[in-house]
């Protein structure tokens, strides 16, 4: 049974994770609260890869602060299951054996498989209580790609899309700026500088000639911590152009193709473009090996996609959207107008795509809806 003390620290710690929000690819967004006597010793975040774990920082900035240097017997609230095995730093758990620390509560089990269970079950024989479980819905929304990655191989999946109220995209001439307001475009930018990478298909490249990087400025975490995420390109016949934006600005990009044309790899190599060949040209086995790349070799977390209707239809499709945030504009554009997704028929309700919808909220003029496809058993 959990206390309401035990409520507020943890809560405590899952707001001192978010400010792992834009640095800590490819590692997970954890906090970290120690507590002795009803007081708080102190907190601690992990801030970047290859940096101390948010328990090691609570416990360095515990031992920084002379009125509290003492944490035997404190209680340790942290988001995720502290780590029992050598990675980038030493195991969290054997400085928590050392401090002394008699109790841990961990909002969630660590998916890692070097890890999953085995952090707890080395405090507890040490002689440390532990649980967990507490607020771990909320903690889990913290690491999506985190989690998905460990499971199942592959990142979380984020699709960004604007439509107007007749559920249209674009224009029939392809025209779509401005859909939406300034303030979901700066949203956007934010969806952005969490992703571990920016994915788009060759048709918004030669349609839109995007950026696809992070623009936030002023005192934002993203500018303190932050980088740009990898972009990502999906070009199977290798069509993009070499004076494209996207590949002038700062940040790494690769592009997945299929194309024999081994000059224009040589010269888009030379740009610093990173070109992978996918041996399948289109479909759900073309975009399965981009996502088991981005996981194996990049480590990539979470994905947002943003593209026109064709290929989100068939991300959809292949069932790899995981999150739907879509800004409705208070606008029309008319029948003849591009749709959301590019779909098959469906011409029976008992096939129909349905959602659950977690989140809606005011942004600008605009609705923001988060969803999750409502995938069958």
């Amino acid at each position: 049974m959990w206390t309401a003390s035990d409520y507020q620290h943890m809560s405590r710690a899952l707001q001192i994770a978010q400010r792992g929000l834009y640095s800590t690819d490819p590692n997970p967004r954890v906090g970290c609260v120690i507590i002795k006597d009803n007081s708080v010793l102190a907190e601690g975040w992990h801030q970047k890869a290859g940096h101390p774990h948010a328990e090691i920082e609570a416990l360095k900035n515990a031992s920084e602060n002379n009125t509290f240097a003492d944490v035997s017997g404190a209680t340790c609230y942290v988001s995720l299951e502290p780590c029992a095995h050598h990675g980038r730093t030493p195991p969290c758990t054997e400085a928590l054996i050392k401090a002394g620390i008699r109790r841990v509560v961990a909002a969630t089990i660590d998916p890692n498989p070097l890890v999953a269970g085995k952090g707890l079950q080395q405090l507890n024989e040490a002689g440390i209580e532990t649980g967990s479980g507490l607020m771990e819905a909320q903690a889990r929304e913290l690491n999506p790609g985190f989690e998905m990655r460990m499971k199942q191989g592959r990142p979380f999946v984020r699709c960004k899309l604007a439509m107007s109220l007749d559920g249209k995209t674009a224009l029939a001439n392809g025209q779509s700026q401005w859909i939406s307001s300034d303030e979901s475009r700066m949203d956007v930018q934010r969806l952005r500088a969490r992703s571990s990478a920016v994915m788009t298909g060759i048709g918004t490249v030669i349609a839109d000639d995007p950026s696809m990087s992070v623009r936030l400025s002023g005192s934002s975490e993203w500018t303190k911590h932050g980088r740009q995420p990898l972009r990502v390109i999906l070009d199977s016949d290798l069509e993009i152009s070499p004076d494209a934006k996207i590949l002038g600005l700062p940040g790494d990009v690769i592009i997945f193709n299929a194309s024999e044309c081994g000059d224009k790899k040589k010269q888009l190599a030379n740009l610093g473009v990173e070109m992978v060949s996918v041996e399948a040209k289109r479909g759900s086995a073309f975009l399965e090996y981009v996502l088991r790349y981005l996981a194996r070799e990049k480590e990539i977390n979470e994905v947002l996609l943003e593209t026109g209707s064709t290929l989100s239809g068939e991300m959809l499709q292949a069932g790899f959207i995981d999150e739907l945030i879509i800004y409705l504009a208070p606008t029309l554009l008319g029948q003849d107008a591009k749709a959301l997704f590019q779909l098959p028929l469906i011409d029976n309700m008992s096939d129909r795509i349905s959602l659950n919808i977690s989140d809606i909220r005011t942004i600008g003029k605009d609705i923001r809806i988060k969803a999750t496809i409502n995938r069958k058993e």
